[in-house]
C-alpha cells in the first residue's frame, strides 16, 4: 500500500543548509550555482510531506513503538541539483517479524520512497526500515 504522491522542489538555499547542518565543507555543495544535493539531502523530503503522503499508520503499527532502523539511498546517476523538481511516493515493500533479544516480537517493515522527474523518470530511491517493537520499553529502562 502507498501513500499519496508529494512534489519536492529541490533548492539552493536548503542544499546549502542541509551541508553546512552536516559540517561538509564539500564546493559542490556549497558554492557552485546550482550544486548537486548532499547523497542524504533526500530525507529532508520529510518536510514535503503529510500524514497522506506515508502509507496508512495501521499498515505500519504503533507510532509510539516504531524505531528507525536503517535508511539507504540509491541514484540513477547523480543527486538531483538545486531546481530540480522531484515526484515522490512511498510503499510499503515488505514486512516481516522477528523475536527480540528482551522477550517479544518485532515488526520491520521495509518502506521505499521513489523520487521522479515530473515526466515520470526515476531518478532515487530511498529505502528505510521502521522497526515497530511487541512491547513499550519500561518507564525508567535505560537503553544502549
Amino acid at each position: 500500500m502507498a501513500g499519496a504522491p508529494f512534489t519536492m522542489e529541490v533548492e539552493l538555499g536548503k542544499i546549502r543548509e542541509f551541508a553546512r547542518a552536516t559540517k561538509s565543507s564539500n564546493p559542490d555543495y556549497l558554492k557552485a550555482d546550482t550544486p548537486v544535493s548532499p547523497a542524504t539531502f533526500l530525507a529532508s523530503s520529510a518536510f514535503w510531506t503529510g500524514p497522506e503522503n506515508s502509507p496508512p499508520l495501521e499498515e505500519i503499527g504503533d507510532v509510539a513503538r516504531i524505531l528507525h532502523g536503517e535508511q539507504e539511498f540509491t541514484f540513477q546517476g547523480e543527486p538531483p541539483r538545486a531546481g530540480t523538481r522531484l515526484v515522490g511516493q512511498t510503499r510499503i515493500a515488505a514486512t516481516y517479524e522477528k523475536q527480540g533479544k528482551r522477550g517479544g516480537s518485532m515488526r520491520f517493515v521495509e518502506l521505499v520512497t521513489e523520487f521522479r522527474t515530473p515526466e515520470g523518470r526515476l531518478v532515487a530511491e530511498s529505502k528505510s526500515t521502521a522497526i515497530v517493537t511487541g512491547q513499550a520499553p519500561e518507564e525508567g529502562s535505560a537503553t544502549s
